[in-house]
C-alpha cells in the first residue's frame, strides 16, 4: 500500500515529462522517488535505487505533501541577487535601442563599462561592468555586427508597389509575369563558412588573375520556371537578348510583364527603344533600394551559395559548366533541392587529378590491401582437413583487384 496520496494520471504524466526534461538531476531524483512510492515501493526499496538516505525521502515526502509536485523543485543555489534583476534587465533592453550619443556621451556603441555607469545613474545601483556583462546573456541580448541601410525613400513606392500587386494577380498563360534581374559571375570565388576540423582553415585556390560573366534572368511568378541567357558584358544588348528570348519562348502570351530593378540598362535608349518597336512587353520598376520586392534575388543567392562560393575550378569554362547545369536544372524554382543534385553529364576531368581524387584511390587500395591480409590470416588459422578452395579463390580476385589498383585502374576483374 503506498505510505502517500494518490497521484491523478494527468499529474504521473506531467512529472514523467519533467524527469525527462529537466537538467536538474535532483529535481528528476524527488520525482522519481514519489512516483515509486505512489507505485506501492517502500521507503527502504526507493532510498537504496536512488542512492539516497531514508530521512531524505521523509523530507520529500513532506515537501510534495505540502506543496505537491511543485515542492520538489530545487531552490536558486548560492546568495539571492541583491539587485532588482528583471528592472534593470527591461532597463538594458531599452538601452540599446538607442545610441550613446543619444544621451550625450562620445561613444558610438555601447560598452558594459559605459552600460553600468549609465544604469547607476538611472537606477542608483552600483553595478559592475562584470555583471552587467554576466547579465545581458539573460536579458536577451548578444554581441552582434550591425547591417548597413538607408533612408533614401522612394517618394513613388505606393504606387510602384500597387502596380506590382495588379500584374501579379492578374497573371495567367496569355499574361505572364516574370521577376528579372542579372548577376555577376566571377572567377574568384566568394569565400564563405563552410564545416571543416577545429583550429583548422580550409584553403581556398583563387585563380590569380579574375574573370567575369554575366546572366541575365526571368523568373515566371506563376510556375517558377527560370529563363535566362549569358554574355561577356553586363549592357543593354544583354537585356534585349533576354526579352528576344522570353518572345521566342511564350509566342502565344499577348502581354509579357517583367518586374525589374532601377539599373540603367533597364532604361537605357537602346532598351527603350526595343520596347517601344515591340508593345507586347510591359515593364514594372520596383521601388528604389527595396531588393526584397524582386524574388529572382533568391535565385541568384541560391547561385552563389550551390555554385560560387567556395569552388574550385581553375578556368571560367569549368565554373560556367557548373552555372549553366544548374539554372537547366533550378526550375521550378523555389521548391527544387538544387544543392543534393549531382552533376550529373558534367565530365569534370581536373578532379581526377586533383589531391582529393588520388586520396580516395589511396584509401580504397589500402582497403583492399587489408581484405587480403585478412583473408590470408584467417585461411592460416583453419585446420588442416577444412576445404581451402573457396577462400583461395576468394584471395586470387582481391589480388586481382588490387594488381589493377596499382595499375591505376579501380575497375573489378
Amino acid at each position: 500500500m503506498s505510505i502517500i496520496a494518490p497521484i491523478p494520471r494527468t499529474e504521473r504524466r506531467l512529472m514523467q515529462k519533467t524527469i525527462h526534461k529537466t537538467k536538474d538531476k535532483n529535481h528528476a531524483r524527488r520525482l522519481t522517488a514519489m512516483l515509486m512510492l505512489h507505485r506501492g515501493d517502500t521507503v527502504s526499496h526507493v532510498a537504496r535505487t536512488l542512492c539516497c538516505a531514508r530521512s531524505s525521502i521523509g523530507r520529500w515526502i513532506n515537501w510534495f505533501t505540502l506543496s505537491g509536485a511543485e515542492g520538489l523543485k530545487s531552490l536558486p543555489s548560492g546568495r539571492g541577487r541583491r539587485w532588482p534583476f528583471e528592472h534593470i534587465c527591461a532597463l538594458l533592453r531599452e538601452l540599446v535601442k538607442h545610441s550613446p550619443g543619444d544621451f550625450g556621451y562620445q561613444r558610438s556603441r555601447w560598452s558594459t563599462e559605459l552600460l553600468a555607469i549609465k544604469i547607476r545613474d538611472i537606477t542608483g545601483c552600483p553595478l559592475h561592468a562584470s555583471t552587467i556583462r554576466r547579465w545581458l546573456p539573460a536579458a536577451g541580448l548578444v554581441w552582434r555586427r550591425a547591417a548597413p541601410t538607408l533612408r533614401i525613400r522612394d517618394p513613388h513606392k505606393e504606387e510602384k508597389m500597387v502596380a506590382i500587386h495588379e500584374a501579379l494577380a492578374k497573371c495567367s498563360a496569355e499574361n505572364p509575369v516574370f521577376y528579372e534581374d542579372e548577376v555577376d559571375i566571377h572567377l574568384n570565388p566568394k569565400i564563405g563558412a563552410d564545416w571543416q576540423l577545429r583550429g583548422q582553415q580550409k584553403r581556398v585556390v583563387t585563380p590569380g588573375q579574375n574573370e567575369k560573366y554575366y546572366l541575365a534572368g526571368a523568373l515566371h511568378s506563376g510556375t517558377g520556371k527560370v529563363s535566362y541567357v549569358g554574355g561577356n558584358s553586363k549592357g543593354s544588348s544583354l537585356f534585349i537578348r533576354l526579352l528576344k528570348h522570353l518572345k521566342a519562348t511564350y509566342r502565344r502570351a499577348k502581354t509579357i510583364t517583367l518586374i525589374v530593378d532601377n539599373y540603367i540598362i533597364h532604361k537605357s535608349r537602346e532598351t527603350l527603344r526595343w520596347l517601344k518597336a515591340n508593345p507586347k512587353f510591359r515593364v514594372i520598376y520596383q521601388p528604389i533600394y527595396s531588393p526584397w520586392v524582386n524574388h529572382v534575388e533568391r535565385l541568384w543567392q541560391a547561385l552563389h551559395e550551390t555554385i560560387t562560393r567556395n569552388h574550385q575550378c581553375s578556368s571560367m569554362w569549368q565554373l560556367l559548366k557548373k552555372v549553366h547545369h544548374f539554372m537547366n536544372t533550378v526550375s521550378p524554382f523555389p521548391g527544387g533541392n538544387m544543392g543534393w543534385l549531382k552533376c550529373s553529364g558534367i565530365r569534370i576531368s581536373y578532379l581526377a587529378e586533383s589531391e582529393y581524387a588520388q586520396r580516395l584511390q589511396q584509401i580504397e587500395i589500402e582497403r583492399r590491401q587489408l581484405e587480403v591480409e585478412k583473408l590470408r590470416r584467417e585461411m592460416s588459422s583453419e585446420p588442416e582437413d577444412s576445404e581451402p578452395v573457396p577462400v583461395a579463390i576468394n584471395i586470387n580476385v582481391v589480388d586481382a583487384r588490387v594488381r589493377n589498383d596499382d595499375d591505376g585502374d579501380l575497375t573489378d576483374t
